[in-house]
């Protein structure tokens, strides 16, 4: 997870968010602030490829963004390049790549540059919250229509899942219990998701499928990572969530319409709720 701490500059950065003249040039950087000990920044780094030269500068970036407090002044574009020590392409590239994960913001004109991100919008589910790059009403209204339609889907899938669909659903509850194990709740939440994809792909309905999935594209794409909520360990409650939708699983197995409707509505209503 990506979460943005109160902090105080890092060794490449100045008070007031700027980098240091002695490291606009080439200048040593400390080890923990990605580059490695010989000196070489990420383009000289063994990441061999263009966009992994690009992944190594925007990870360079974000390394220093977890230092300060949001909003913060990285530098110039031109400062935070030579600190990276990579081409203007590369660094365009790895801008992209920042910005796209709503870490970095680009402010021009006098005093402008690079900036971290202003604190994510945030939206509650239940035992954890989901941090945003934008868009929050637009999320939560779509996690509200997405739990809506979640009950047609379930009687779609009763009625029409094969042996490969429950096979297949079952794969995603496994990598759900890999991400458990692992203490992964982004990787969790991501294999959720992609199990309630595998579950509205079996709908002959495609006006409905495509609509949830729609849903589930608008939710995924705008959360930047999953904290927890301060009332429940994240850990507990994603184990929770596992073994829900595995019951969920056996139940549509088993043509349990009952039971998975039940499973559902606690699913959709609990504390827990709603991934």
């Amino acid at each position: 997870m990506t979460v943005t701490p109160e902090g105080t500059a890092s060794a490449g950065a100045t008070a007031s968010g700027g980098v240091r003249p002695d490291q606009r040039h080439g200048g040593a950087a400390s080890p923990s602030a990605g580059v490695s000990p010989g000196g070489r920044g990420p383009e000289g780094g063994g990441r061999g490829t263009a966009s992994g030269r690009a992944e190594g500068a925007a990870q360079r970036v974000t390394e220093l963004i977890e230092s300060l407090p949001p909003g913060s002044r990285l530098g110039t574009k031109e400062e935070m390049r030579t600190l990276c020590g990579v081409s203007v392409g590369t660094f365009n590239e790895a801008l992209r790549l920042l910005q796209s994960r709503g870490l970095v913001t680009v402010k021009p004109g006098p005093g402008g540059g690079l900036f971290s991100a202003e604190q994510s919008p945030m939206v509650r589910l239940g035992n954890s919250v989901l941090a945003l790059d934008t868009q929050q009403n637009d999320v939560a209204d779509a996690v509200r229509i997405r739990d809506a339609l979640d009950p047609l889907l379930i009687e779609d899938a009763l009625w029409h899942a094969s042996p490969a669909d429950i096979a297949s659903l079952r794969d995603h509850i496994t990598a759900m219990e890999r991400a458990v194990d692992d203490t992964d709740p982004v990787a969790f939440v991501h294999a959720n998701w992609r199990l309630h994809a595998a579950i509205a792909a079996i709908s002959p309905n495609s006006l409905l499928s495509s609509l949830y999935t729609s849903l589930l594209d608008l939710i995924e794409g705008h959360t930047l990572s999953v904290l927890p909520s301060g009332e429940q360990p994240l850990t507990e409650y994603i184990a929770q969530r596992h073994e829900l939708h595995r019951a969920l699983v056996d139940a549509l197995d088993r043509r349990d319409r009952d039971e998975a409707l039940r499973l559902i509505h606690e699913h959709n209503t609990s504390p827990a709720a709603p991934y």
